[in-house]
């Protein structure tokens, strides 16, 4: 550009030709742009401006008048009303002598300033807006840390970290271990620190944003759980995503002989309609068994017992019953608790629930396992949250409560323990469907009704209207297929597991043979509440897919006839020491099982044996098979082979047996997802009754919507 005037702009080519043109159409050509020029700031950081501090913002916001009346003549700007003052009028007096009557001005007025000043502030306003005019000392980053040695920050935080997985401790054991590790850094006496209100102040700069200092639970979540961010997990139909945990109960029951104790409790929450789908309360010890019952008791209507009221009933519930009925005819006498067929079941790392056979149980099904980070409660909040409500709103009310923790705990709440595991499991599933699933949950929210809260009943039918409905009949082999598995030879004196032999003639056909399978070995399913019989699949020709299911009991079961489990029988196994052979330790084995189940139903033994043997009798009150004829409303028969509750079986066998003998193999089977169709060994023989099967069909909820 040569020459401006008149609104015109003389401009000259790289070759010196010269060439005039209207600034109107300089102005409006697409190339046009200004080369080099300071960015403007248009829009105040009015965010910046608040964050400091009054004075400071009021005279940023002065020194912005006085530089628009320097360079417009208006202290508001171009556009102000009313003539500019003399001393400021642009068409009058040049920008030098502004400037120069701005500094006298505000030298009058007790600010001694400088044209040079002034032309400095006009430049930062043209660069950065008002935010250039802010005194910028008062916006300079203060560390937390302060003027703190950076040998002294890093040997600390080198000591928080270490002290993750440690026992909380005090602020002076900080500063102990903190001075260790400079002096074997540095040297003794090379860096010293600060004094001790300075340290602590530096001690809580570095952990308290980290969680370094809170209690050791705590800790460890930080330290487990993913890297942020987080994103929330949106979940629109039921069993789509269901949280199973365990927890032991806040109250005591008493077992058998007066033995009292705090049980276990296992539940199943749905997270779309918050609805507990299941639940199991143990004497001490969820097995994996249990897990997979639940499984089973999510599936399986539950049934009105005799002694509930009438409108727990599902038919009076705000189900959609007849609809319902007419689609899964389980449903007829059912009470108001939701039946969900989980999708994906999300787990803790406990041995309960990530063991191969609760694994199998769900691939069984068709249900995927996710498991959640280590020591990570949050990542199951929603269950975690659910025990916390359980705690609230049942125990506390219920005789024997014990408090959360000894701190809040009575002087002797066992002594207030009234109630058996049966009657308190009892109770339990009657105040799920009564006080917990017609109860208003705030985290239940319509889209049409956001400002309603809804029950996990009511969120159930709104969902099943939408989702639809599909009812999984379980049957007696599907239970077996739910159970823990093995995989054995079968010898000539039968199947040997953690010295107890089982055996029966159907096992004949298939001794010392190899089975069809790809390692040779045969298929065992068990209930570790019941270590009196076994369940092996054997070839079955005219079966589907040619194999049948047989109970096996142990060859000792018309000797010891009390209930026992794996940890009575782990209990004798140690403290009867082996004499002879294998066969005649197995018998002194079930002479002691038989004497210490008879000396504890009299009353004596130590109070180890009364413990033992009172798990075993509480275990055979709710054992796994009774369990099905309660869920199909039946009362199941009594087994004369099946006696009740514990572990899983120990794989463990006599170092002096071969592992070709029959020794287990961890190998799980790879076939048998989809459970037999019958069983040559009846019903009665297992004491497992035949549940009716239900009519099956599919829910569709664009058909219901037609009919409702």
């Amino acid at each position: 550009m040569r020459a401006l005037a008149g609104g015109q702009v003389w401009l000259v080519a790289e070759d010196g030709e010269v060439a005039a043109v209207l600034l109107s159409l300089l102005f409006a050509d697409a190339g046009f742009a200004v080369l080099d020029a300071p960015g403007v700031s248009r829009v105040p950081p009015w965010g910046l401006l608040e964050s400091l501090p009054k004075a400071v913002r009021e005279r940023a916001l002065v020194w912005e008048r006085h530089v628009r009346e320097v360079e417009t003549g208006r202290p508001g700007g171009p556009g102000a009303a009313g003539p500019p003052r003399a001393e400021y009028d642009p068409q009058t007096r040049t920008l030098a002598q502004r400037e120069e009557a701005k500094a006298a001005e505000l030298s009058a007025a007790g600010l001694p300033t400088s044209a040079v000043t002034v032309r400095r502030m006009r430049a930062r306003y043209r660069q950065e807006g008002v935010w250039g005019l802010v005194d910028h000392r008062s916006t300079r980053l203060q560390s937390v840390l302060g003027r703190a040695d950076e040998r002294v920050v890093a040997a600390l935080r080198e000591v928080l970290e270490t002290g993750r997985e440690r026992s909380s401790g005090t602020l002076g054991r900080l500063r102990v271990y903190t001075e260790r590790l400079l002096a074997e850094q540095y040297g003794d006496g090379m860096v010293s620190l600060p004094s001790s209100a300075t340290f602590n102040r530096l001690v809580h700069a570095l952990a308290d944003g980290r969680g370094l200092l809170g209690s050791a639970r705590q800790r460890r979540w930080r330290s487990a759980r993913p890297a942020p961010p987080f994103l929330p997990t949106t979940v629109m139909a039921p069993g789509e995503l269901v949280m199973m945990d365990s927890t032991v109960l806040d109250a005591f029951v008493v077992l058998d002989d007066g033995v009292v104790e705090r049980p276990e409790l296992t539940i199943a929450l749905d997270v779309a309609t918050r609805s507990i789908c299941a639940a199991v309360l143990r004497a001490k010890g969820t097995r994996s068994v249990d897990a997979a019952q639940l499984l089973a008791q999510m599936m399986v209507p539950a049934p009105m017992r005799p002694d509930w009221a009438e409108a727990l009933a599902m038919e009076h519930s705000v189900v959609p019953y007849e609809r319902l009925l007419s689609v899964d005819a389980r449903l007829e006498g059912a009470a108001a608790r939701p039946v969900i067929t989980p999708q994906t079941i999300v787990v803790d790392q406990g041995n309960v629930f990530i063991s191969s056979s609760f694994i199998a149980a769900c691939q069984s099904l068709g249900v995927s396992v996710q498991p959640a980070p280590p020591g990570n409660g949050p990542a199951k909040g929603h269950v975690e949250r659910t025990f916390s409500s359980i705690n609230t709103l049942f125990v506390q009310h219920v005789a024997g409560y014990a408090a959360s923790h000894t701190g809040e705990r009575g002087k002797d709440p066992a002594s207030e323990a009234v109630w058996t595991l049966t009657q308190l499991a009892e109770m339990f599933q009657e105040w799920i469907i009564c006080g917990w699933q017609e109860r208003e949950h705030d985290g239940l929210r319509h889209p049409m009704m956001p400002r309603c809260a809804l029950s996990p009943n009511e969120m159930w039918a709104a969902l099943v209207a939408v989702c639809g409905y599909v009812p999984v009949p379980l049957g007696r082999e599907d239970y077996i297929e739910l159970m823990p598995v093995k995989r054995q030879k079968i010898n000539d004196y039968g199947i040997r597991i953690d010295y107890r032999t089982y055996d029966h003639k159907a096992l004949n056909p298939h001794r010392g043979e190899r089975s069809p399978a790809g390692d040779g070995l045969w298929e065992i399913h068990y209930d570790p509440h019941a270590p009196g019989q076994i369940w092996v699949r054997l070839p079955k020709p005219g079966q589907p897919r040619g194999y049948g299911w047989e109970a096996v009991p142990w060859i000792h079961h018309t000797l010891v006839t009390a209930p026992f489990t794996d940890l009575t029988w782990q209990h004798i196994r140690r403290t009867v020491a082996r004499r002879g052979c294998r066969v005649q330790h197995e018998h002194d084995l079930a002479l002691a099982l038989r004497e210490l189940l008879e000396r504890a139903a009299a009353g004596q033994g130590s109070h180890r044996e009364r413990v033992v043997t009172a798990r075993a009798r509480a275990g055979a009150a709710n054992r796994g098979g009774a369990m099905w004829g309660i869920l199909y409303g039946q009362q199941p028969e009594a087994r004369e082979l099946e006696p009740a509750c514990e572990d899983v079986f120990d794989d463990s066998e006599d170092d002096e047996e071969p592992l070709t003998d029959d020794a287990a193999v961890g190998a799980w089977p790879t076939e048998g997802a989809q459970p037999s169709d019958s069983s040559t060994a009846p019903a009665q023989e297992t004491g497992v009754p035949v549940p009716r099967r239900a009519q099956v069909t599919v829910y569709d909820p664009f058909e219901e919507s037609l009919r409702w």
